[in-house]
């Protein structure tokens, strides 16, 4: 069923605002788990909530090749990659330079879909509202820009521009071939395959790294996995079946305003003239690409 202007308002609203609390949420838990086993945990918590939901929906999975295909494809460019780097970069990349590199997934989202979904050809106002948009993000964390002179922090956020570049090409598969397949099997059984894979790689590298669950990091663990997983996702890939890519890429730009907003509000940091022209940037560019004829 296509839901109402309503409700898909209401669920953007809420990928928004839970996403934008996920860049803090990460620091936290690091503090007390390493990078990739806080990976596995989170994906291996998120799945096992999703897959407890299966037989409640009554949803059968793994009915089609192509369902399973979209498994792996998933699992390993929207979930594995990508979050195996975020959280190894976000040791040494602050969270804003991170969120500004993140933010280049609407402009690789729009490209791809560009060549593998002939429903969503660029125009003129696409092409526009992306870098508004960017430059919008860019303007928000600018001063975090001083950060790439840091030692191993110009590599490691040169290597974070695979997680978005990864992440837009398995929201395109699944856009184009996830017609009909029910969001909990293309999120839970992708998360699974995750938690295998990152788990295994964490005995690997990790072996020898201390582990400390205390208070802040479990909590911040259960809250990425719970709500920055298997909620977000759900709701994203049951709302892709019924918006474009493009469109969908595009609320990467308002999470950063939340971010911000969130260390305002919590952890005392400043809110200048800066974030004011930067948020007002990201609306202008999320409605020029909205616009629904080209120039």
């Amino acid at each position: 069923m296509k839901p109402t202007r309503l409700l898909t308002t209401a669920t953007l609203a809420a990928l928004i605002l839970i996403w934008g609390t996920t860049w803090a949420a990460i620091r936290v838990s690091l503090r007390g788990i390493p990078p990739i086993t806080g990976v596995a945990l989170r994906f291996a918590i998120a799945s096992a909530v999703l897959l407890a939901l299966v037989p409640f929906f009554g949803v059968k999975l793994g009915r089609s090749r192509i369902e399973r295909r979209l498994w792996l494809a998933n699992g390993l460019l929207t979930f594995a990659i990508p979050y195996s780097i975020l959280y190894w970069a976000e040791q040494s990349v602050p969270s804003g330079l991170a969120a500004v590199l993140y933010a280049t997934y609407p402009l690789m989202l729009a490209l791809m879909a560009h060549v593998l979904l002939p429903e969503e050809r660029l125009t003129l106002w696409k092409i526009a509202g992306v870098l508004i948009g960017f430059a919008g993000v860019a303007v928000i964390f600018s001063e975090d820009f001083r950060a790439l002179g840091g030692p191993g922090v110009l590599a490691a956020a040169l290597f974070l521009l695979i997680c978005p570049l990864c992440a837009a090409l398995g929201s395109v598969l699944v856009k184009r071939w996830g017609e009909g397949i029910h969001p909990l099997s293309i999120t839970a059984m992708p998360m699974l395959i995750t938690a295998v894979l990152t788990g295994v790689l964490s005995r690997l590298v990790e072996s020898g790294h201390e582990v400390t669950f205390g208070a802040a990091p479990v909590l911040a663990l259960l809250y990425l996995a719970v709500m920055g997983s298997a909620v977000t996702f759900t709701l994203y890939f049951w709302l892709l079946k019924h918006q474009t890519a493009t469109a969908m890429g595009l609320i990467t730009y308002a999470i950063p305003v939340i971010a911000v907003t969130v260390g305002t509000l919590f952890f005392d940091e400043p809110f200048t003239l800066r974030i004011v022209l930067g948020a007002a940037l990201v609306l202008v560019g999320v409605a020029v690409a909205m616009r629904k004829r080209d120039a």
